[in-house]
C-alpha cells in the first residue's frame, strides 16, 4: 500500500553472547530512507534482534508512521511476535513486552521473516557498527559503501568468533527452539509449522554462533 512504510531490522552478536549491535533501515513513501545502527554492549544475538525491533518501532512512531511492514531474518523473533512461539527466555521477555507495547501505537504492523540475503543492508550497517562505524539517525552513507562492506579494499570484516558447541547461551537458544516447536506440533500438527521452518531457525542459531556453516554452492 502506498501509505505503508517498510522497515528492515537486524541484530548481530560476535560470540553470542558477545559484542552486539542493532540495525534499522526505514523506508517511507516519498521520503528519504533513514538508517540507524549502533552497539549495545555484550548481548546475545536474540537480544540484539529484539533491540532492533524495539528501536525501530520507536523510531517509526516518532516519525508519525501509522502502517508498517517489518522484515527480519530472525525466525524466532518473527514467530514470537506473531504468537506462534512463547517467550520463555527472561532476557527477551522485557524487550518482547516493550515491542508489543510499541506495536499498539500503529494502525497496522506486520512482521515477516525474510532470508538473510533479503536483509543485506541492515546486516551490513549492523556489522559496520561492530567495526566501529555506527550509523546515527539521518546520517548519509559514506562514499566507500559503493562497494559491499564485506568486499572492501581494506579486507573483509572480522567474522564472529567461533564458540564451543557446549556454549550455554547457544545450547539454551537451540533447546528453546526445539521445545517450542514440539509444543506447537503437539497442539496444532505439522501442517501449521513445517519441520523445514524449525530446521532453518535452528540452523540460524548455530550459524550465528559460528558453530556450523553451510557449504558454499
Amino acid at each position: 500500500m502506498p501509505d505503508t512504510a517498510t522497515m528492515h531490522i537486524d541484530g548481530a552478536s560476535r560470540g553470542n553472547p558477545g559484542r552486539a549491535a542493532y540495525a534499522i533501515v526505514l523506508a517511507r513513501p516519498g521520503q528519504p530512507v533513514i538508517e540507524e545502527a549502533d552497539t549495545i554492549g555484550t548481548a546475545s544475538n536474540n537480544v540484539a534482534e529484539y533491540t532492533a525491533l524495539v528501536e525501530g518501532l520507536g523510531l517509526a512512531a516518532e516519525l508519525g508512521v501509522k502502517k508498517l511492514n517489518v522484515y527480519s531474518d530472525s525466525e524466532l523473533l518473527v514467530r514470537q511476535m506473531n504468537g506462534e512461539y512463547k517467550v520463555k527466555n527472561e532476557d527477551l521477555r522485557e524487550l518482547y513486552e516493550e515491542a508489543c507495547r510499541l506495536r499498539k501505537q500503529f494502525e497496522k504492523v506486520t512482521i515477516t521473516h525474510v532470508r538473510r540475503e533479503q536483509n543485506k543492508r541492515a546486516d551490513q550497517i549492523g556489522n559496520d557498527a561492530l567495526d566501529g562505524k555506527p550509523r546515527k539517525r539521518g546520517e548519509p552513507p559514506p562514499v566507500e559503501e559503493a562497494q559491499p562492506s564485506r568486499e572492501r579494499a581494506s579486507g573483509p570484516s572480522p567474522r564472529p568468533a567461533k564458540v564451543s558447541v557446549n556454549d550455554s547461551a547457544v545450547r539454551a537458544d537451540a533447546i528453546q527452539c526445539l521445545s517450542d516447536a514440539a509444543k506447537h506440533w503437539a497442539a496444532s500438527g505439522l501442517a501449521k509449522l513445517p519441520p523445514e521452518a524449525v530446521w532453518e531457525q535452528l540452523w540460524s542459531i548455530l550459524d550465528e554462533a559460528g558453530v556450523l556453516k553451510k557449504k558454499a554452492k
